[in-house]
């Protein structure tokens, strides 16, 4: 399990890394700058590609002495423990850091400043107690709300800090928590076990060492991968004993992100062996169909690569939060210029006064000067009230309350789970409703993980499940596979017709098409309980040889050369004469065999666009299938096609000595093998094809389609591969028939075009051309290499890693072709017209402006591209990418985005976006651990934005716009009464009106709007998502809503002061106006009750609460007023209660109350009859109107550049297998051979009593029953009948094993010509640089030559059949041409990449099983206990 591409990649590392004299040089941009951010991780990936990390097993002493500097002399420990810590704060930090974040907010530092400044008796007017006790609440608010925000990660690092394991303490495993492991360690791990740290694998208890993995929570796929053990570790650690004596070090690269990357070397016994990814068990990884495994820790804790890409926790915040903090700036600084004007008005008021009036100039002893600056701050105190403490209190509460209403929601309840949604984040409402970009992943998140046989097409003929005769749903007596005892009753697919033609077994076709499903795949079997247990690579597999199963053709066992059926109850063993695995460019799996009665036949099956290729002929049963598969298509189904052809037994002779010749081939073995298969898969014949549903999670069609109606784009980002993504989208209909699917080509021509028209043309900018429906695809590996930075750009030409090389053995043709790819775009990016060095390596000016704009402009111009297009999917992305992807938008677009996910995989990209949710699936806790909000479900995010955002965000912008304008209706009469105060920053209101107005009298109506105002009903709000958009676009809250808020508060001030004053003035005796604290008393009234009008008529959601809020709001306002100006009081406190029966005598005056009621006509009369115009001026849009607005789609001429193949039919192919198997099963690698364990691995495993069992009870080693894969082969060969073979076949002989070339080639065959047994079987696409591809279509093999294109030829270009190419050379300048020769592909010139042969590692012979299987079984008293029952 060498990993060759790894090691060629190291060595071109190396070899290209910079010298002492060209040092790359950090800039210092942005936390968002795309380009600073891939430049920052390619430093990374520069330092950690050095060998410096070295493990020894065993020996923690060697270990410890690896020290790392921190800070000057300070050091410690290289190597991180196991311990995790994803909260913010600790009981050290969290006092002085909660309060350094929470005085970020300009609010908190302005209240502080007016809370020093009223702590000055000279300059006070007002007790600075008034706005330090509130102060402090909110502080507090805020803090006991992130802390409990924070003791719930703090829970879930104990919860996976203390989970157990057993790892190797002395002679023996004991079992111990996940933080007590540290680097060198040896850990065990059983079946459903979550890897602890990463480890390098050793040794396990499958054969070959062999150890299956599900990396679902790490990169979202689920098809299971395998990894390896060394050959020397599989063959020497046989024993505990032997593995506790193990002093292997282990020699490899520091800790980094890459998840599909690693490169390394094992030293033991003085030799070194390669270790490659194939090697390693990532951390989060879960073991399945492997009893037991046992690893070294080499990276524990936060170096572990999964850690690595999980990212900070960001401090989010609102654009409301972010608008108000603008806002309080702006309020402070106009406090500042009135404060200074009204200073100068006392300025000039004080020199009058004591000019007349120079027998009281004793008041005043101080200077004017000195006066003069103590009225200044006296203003700025008394002002200070327009940003009022209260609102930020309040607010708080709001966003509690709708959080807590949130929690309650009983349509975002999901019963099978009892998982109601939750809000983990109480600051985040608002931003709900602001949407505009989603990012999703795919698997667990829209998609059950769950693969149905959905419907099929045999000889043309569909056959779809019949209603209520799923198996699954009838009652076992009525249950249609009776017949077959070996149908495991859980199949959903059923029809009597199909049904019985299958037991008729008349119809060849038929007997072929399940004949085909049960022979042409990689699963195993076992048995387990008297049942027969299939274990899958991907679960489309298992679903398609569960339905052959069903429908008696039952896949019972299998060895290294034969696979064993039962057939309508009869038995029939096939020889298995060579087997042809699926890739991503074959798209096609093939068996050969021989049938028990001789004949040999060739079983196919693949995506329909290579199998139509190969078909002998093309009739009415081949459109008819092509019409069903398009069917399927629009049903968005993933579909197989199915084939099979007779192999005359001269010509397979003919076949299998060539094969035999190619496969030892040391150059270009990859080519000579693929010709052979392409050979031998012609003249097919089709049977038909199968159908299978990739279960959406309930309502996600039904709210992707409303959340696109409401403006917000769907973005998938998936660790899944591209086929299966594509089939999702069309599922989910993000993708259509009528859209035009952008992938890797297209997206660099229109890039092309996009800068030759405006960086190399000039004149005026161009924006990119797509103004049609269009959708992006792209993968991992191509963003990459689309967004490299410019500094590391040379590297593309010469570097290129497959995300896993173990994931599928890229033949060199696929290599080849992004090998040219990276290269193409390198060319591409050269257009810009930066200026390289003389060796066109580095950057001449380092941090250079122009560097920094073309950087900027690249991911400017990706980002324009994807936004304007219906949806984006990301396939192969791994989680630092998905928050890349996230960056770039916030980045470039200013838009609010929310990540979904729920695994491990998408923690990163819920911290980076603006709001992130977590779905609590199947794959863990990280993801909700680290989210804003919970949800069971996808379908649930409908509701949570459309209703429950949408109403958060209407709400405080209502609250905050009707708060700011009772604030200055209110308290701007104190600048008018300033001007009648002589300037002496004298109070106008009563100080307890002041203190209670925003505690009392106002709180309630703003607090109602806040928590129950709604302008449409929620079912309404589902109706028309349309209405979401005014979120989107800030219009309930912006800089102009604000100007009215201030205008139309100041001109009810206005009113109430100077009415007020002009009718006031000349009156006198009981009903006069013109004293101090009756005038006060009527502007304050006039104030509250203009106030209270405002806002009964902007409330549009009534209800007994909000009657009840008026009722006492107005009661409090009567108690409050008769206690603080009762008599008694104004005995004793004379000072603080002067008001004495003011508002009693105000009151007791008919013409004083039509005052008031004047004053408060003025105000709301005009208010209301401008809405009321302005209403019935705006013209309203219809409902349909709206509808066919935004579902109406351009249809415009599209873009020339974009010239691609067009299929009449969309093909739906769609198969998350994983190639490798195949070669396993036929070099015997898989096959376990004996049922025995070593007796000497057994220990005493005992569980502490305090840890939980997890899943460890079915880990136990007991020997496996084995009756099925240690079948010996029947002598007879079944009895088939003439009648049942193929019709036009002739009959073939008996099969004689004199006949039948050897399957396998002895060693001393393969040591004679210099080879190995290790170099045989491995991979073709490993063995030889030189093989090239002889069938690579001409489109690929010319990527790099492309058509260079302008704007006016598009229409022709389109509309034409496409022509032969041109080769047009990129333009580039002169300076850069010798750099452009020098990166040629050597391919392009007509050589072969490497002159000399690749050398080939020898290695003992694997197709032996594992020495642990080889031992006796352990006896009765060695039996590992039962963990379940060790547990409390």
């Amino acid at each position: 399990m060498g990993d060759p591409a790894g090691r060629r990649e190291a060595q071109r590392r190396r070899q290209n890394k910079p010298g002492p004299s060209e040092k790359y040089e950090l800039r210092t941009d942005g936390p968002t700058s795309m380009g600073s951010l891939a430049y920052r991780e390619d430093l990374e990936e520069e330092k950690n590609s050095e060998f410096t990390w070295e493990v020894q097993a065993n020996n923690q002493a060697y270990n410890s002495q690896f020290k790392e500097k921190v800070f000057l002399c300070w050091q410690r420990k290289k190597y991180k423990k196991n311990v995790i810590h994803t909260a913010k704060y600790n009981v050290f930090s969290f006092l002085p850091l909660n309060l350094y974040e929470q005085f970020h907010r300009f609010s908190n530092l302005y209240f502080l400043l007016i809370i020093l400044l009223q702590s000055i008796p000279e300059i006070s007017t007002l007790p600075s107690f008034t706005l330090l006790v509130p102060l402090i609440c909110l502080l507090t608010i805020r803090a006991i709300r992130d802390l409990v925000d924070d003791i719930g990660r703090h829970r879930s690092d104990k919860i996976v800090n203390n989970r157990p394991c057993q790892i190797l303490m002395g002679k023996s495993f004991l079992w111990r928590k996940w933080k007590n492991i540290h680097v060198g360690d040896l850990v065990c791990l059983h079946k459903d076990s979550i890897v602890p740290a990463d480890l390098v694998l050793l040794a396990s208890t499958e054969p070959s060492s062999l150890c299956y993995v599900e990396t679902a929570d790490i990169d979202g796929e689920t098809n299971l991968k395998f990894r390896q053990a060394p050959v020397i570790t599989h063959h020497e650690l046989t024993s505990i004993r032997k593995i506790a004596s193990f002093q292997g070090k282990v020699v490899c690269e520091e800790p980094n992100s890459r998840m599909h990357h690693f490169v390394g070397c094992l030293e033991w016994k003085g030799k070194k062996y390669p270790l490659d990814i194939g090697n390693i068990l990532l951390r989060g990884c879960k073991i399945r169909n492997t009893d037991t495994c046992y690893g070294l820790v080499i990276y524990a804790g936060f170096d572990t690569k999964i850690m690595k890409n999980c990212g900070k926790i960001h401090l989010k915040r609102t654009k409301i939060d972010h608008l108000m903090n603008r806002l309080v700036v702006l309020i402070f600084v106009s406090m500042v210029v009135v404060s200074v004007a009204l200073t100068f008005g006392f300025w000039h008021k004080v020199k009058e006064f004591k000019a007349h009036h120079y027998y009281v100039s004793a008041m005043h002893t101080n200077s004017v000067a000195v006066e003069a600056f103590f009225i200044f701050w006296g203003f700025l105190i008394l002002l200070s009230v327009l940003v009022p403490m209260a609102m930020f209190v309040m607010a708080e509460f709001i966003y509690l309350g709708n959080s807590v209403f949130i929690n309650w929601d009983q349509h975002m309840y999901y019963e099978p789970q009892d998982l109601p949604a939750k809000a983990r984040s109480t600051s985040l409402n608002d931003l709900l409703g602001q949407v505009e970009y989603i990012f999703s992943d795919k698997t667990g998140t829209l998609t059950q993980n769950i693969m149905t046989f959905k419907k099929c097409c045999i000889n043309g003929v569909v056959y779809v499940t019949h209603p209520g005769l799923a198996c699954a749903s009838l009652p076992p007596q009525e249950n249609p596979f009776l017949w077959n005892k070996f149908a495991d009753g859980k199949l959903l697919f059923c029809n009597t017709q199909l049904l019985q033609a299958v037991r008729a077994n008349q119809d060849w076709r038929v007997r072929e098409f399940w004949r085909v499903l049960a022979i042409c795949h990689t699963v195993m079997v076992q048995e387990m309980n008297n049942q027969l247990v299939y274990q899958a690579a991907s679960p489309d597999e298992e679903a398609l040889v569960t339905a052959a199963r069903n429908f008696g053709y039952v896949f019972l066992a299998r060895t290294q050369d034969s696979i064993t059926l039962m057939e309508l109850g009869e038995e029939c063993v096939y020889q298995v004469l060579a087997m042809m695995d699926f890739n991503s460019i074959r798209k096609r799996m093939s068996v050969l065999v021989r049938k028990p009665e001789g004949s040999i036949y060739l079983y196919t099956k693949g995506a329909d666009t290579v199998i139509y290729e190969r078909l002998q002929k093309k009739g009415e049963t081949e459109w008819a299938t092509e019409e069903a598969l398009a069917s399927f298509a629009t049903e968005t189904l993933r579909t197989l096609c199915l084939a099979c052809k007779e192999v005359d037994e001269e010509v397979y002779e003919q076949w299998w000595q060539r094969h035999q010749e190619a496969s030892i081939l040391l150059q270009n073995r990859a080519q000579a093998l693929q010709e052979l298969y392409e050979e031998m898969e012609q003249s097919l014949q089709l049977l038909g094809a199968t159908a299978i549903e990739d279960r959406l999670q309930d309502g996600v069609l039904e709210t992707i389609k409303c959340l696109k109606q409401g403006n917000i784009k769907v973005w998938v980002l998936t660790g899944d591969k591209q086929e299966t993504a594509v089939n999702i989208g069309f599922a989910c209909e993000l993708l259509s028939e009528n859209m035009i699917i952008l992938e890797e080509k297209e997206i660099v021509r229109i890039l092309e075009v996009y800068w030759e028209n405006n960086n190399l043309q000039g004149g005026k900018k161009k924006e990119l051309p797509l103004q049609f429906k269009m959708a992006l695809v792209i993968n991992g590996e191509f963003l990459d290499q689309l967004l490299l930075s410019l500094r590391k750009e040379p590297r593309a030409l010469v570097q290129n890693v497959n995300e896993d090389p173990l994931e599928s053995w890229q033949e060199l043709e696929e290599e080849k072709v992004d090998f040219l790819q990276a290269r193409r775009l390198s060319l591409m990016w050269r257009t810009l017209g930066i200026q390289l060095r003389s060796s066109g390596l580095i950057p001449q000016h380092k941090d250079s402006k122009t560097l920094r704009i073309a950087e900027e402009q690249r991911e400017r111009a990706f980002v324009e591209l994807a936004s304007r297009c219906q949806a984006v999917i990301c396939c192969r992305v791994t989680p630092k990418q998905k928050a890349l992807i996230v960056k770039l938008v916030k980045k470039y677009q200013n838009v609010v985005t929310l990540a979904i996910g729920d695994g491990a995989n998408d923690v990163n990209m819920i911290k980076t976006a603006d709001i992130g949710v977590g779905v609590a699936g199947q794959e863990g806790m990280q993801a909700v651990q680290n989210s804003d909000y919970v949800l069971a479900q996808f379908c649930f995010l409908r509701r949570l934005l459309l209703v429950h955002g949408r109403w958060s965000y209407m709400r405080v912008c209502k609250f905050l716009r009707c708060f700011l304008y009772k604030t200055l209706a209110s308290m701007m009469v104190q600048i008018w009464f300033a001007f009648y105060s002589g300037f002496t920053a004298q109070p106008l209101y009563e100080g307890w009106f002041l203190a209670l107005f925003n505690l009392l009298y106002s709180t309630l109506l703003v607090l109602y709007i806040g928590l129950f105002e709604q302008d449409v009903s929620a079912e309404r709000s589902l109706e028309l998502p349309e209405l979401y958009i005014a979120g989107q676009k800030d219009k309930l809250f912006n800089y102009w809503v604000i100007l009215q808020a201030i205008a139309h508060g100041t001109a009810t001030s206005l009113v109430n002061f100077f009415m007020t004053l002009w009718i006031s003035q000349d009156s006198a005796g009981p009903v006069s106006l013109s004293d101090y604290q009756s005038f006060a008393v009527v502007v304050a009234l006039s104030s509250l009750l203009s106030i209270t009008m405002e806002i009964i008529l902007i409330t549009k959601y009534w209800t007994i609460l909000f009657l009840l809020a008026i009722f006492l709001s107005l009661c409090f306002y009567v108690v409050m007023t008769s206690l603080t100006q009762s008599l008694w009081l104004f005995k004793h406190f004379p000072k603080n209660f002067p008001f004495l029966y003011a508002d009693l005598n105000v009151l007791s005056q008919p013409p004083i109350m039509l005052v008031i009621l004047l004053n408060v006509s003025l105000n709301t009369l005009p208010v209301l009859a401008f809405r009321v115009i302005y209403q019935a001026l705006k013209k309203p849009q219809r409902k349909e109107e709206v509808e066919k607005v935004t579902s109406e789609e351009i249809t415009v001429e599209p873009v020339p550049c974009i010239r691609r193949e067009s299929r009449a039919r969309r093909s739906s192919y769609a198969f998350s297998h994983r190639e490798g198997y195949a070669d396993l099963i036929t070099q015997g690698t898989i096959l376990r051979r004996s049922a025995g364990v070593n007796s000497d691995m057994l220990v005493d495993h005992t569980m502490p009593p305090d840890e939980p069992s997890g899943s460890m009870k079915e880990s136990s080693w007991y020997p496996r029953k084995m009756s099925f894969l240690g079948r010996k082969r029947h002598p007879h060969h079944g009895k088939v009948s003439s009648e049942d073979m193929q019709p036009p076949s002739e009959q073939k002989l008996p099969y004689s094993p004199e006949s039948l070339p050897p399957t396998e080639m002895p060693l001393s065959t393969l040591e004679s010509q210099g080879t190995s047994i290790e170099s045989q079987m491995l991979p073709s696409s490993q063995m030889s640089l030189h093989s090239q591809p002889a069938y690579l279509p001409q489109e690929k093999a010319s990527l790099w030559k492309i058509r260079k294109l302008s704007w006016k030829n598009w229409p022709y270009i389109w509309q034409n059949e496409p022509e032969p190419r041109r080769e047009v050379i990129l333009p580039v300048s002169s300076s850069n041409l010798s750099a452009v020769i020098e990166t040629v592909p050597p391919s392009a010139k007509g050589s072969s990449i490497s002159e000399q042969p690749m050398e080939v590692e020898p290695s003992p012979v694997e197709r032996e099983p594992s020495p642990m299987e080889w031992l006796p079984e352990p006896s009765g008293d060695q039996a590992v206990p039962d963990l379940a029952e060790q547990l409390p």
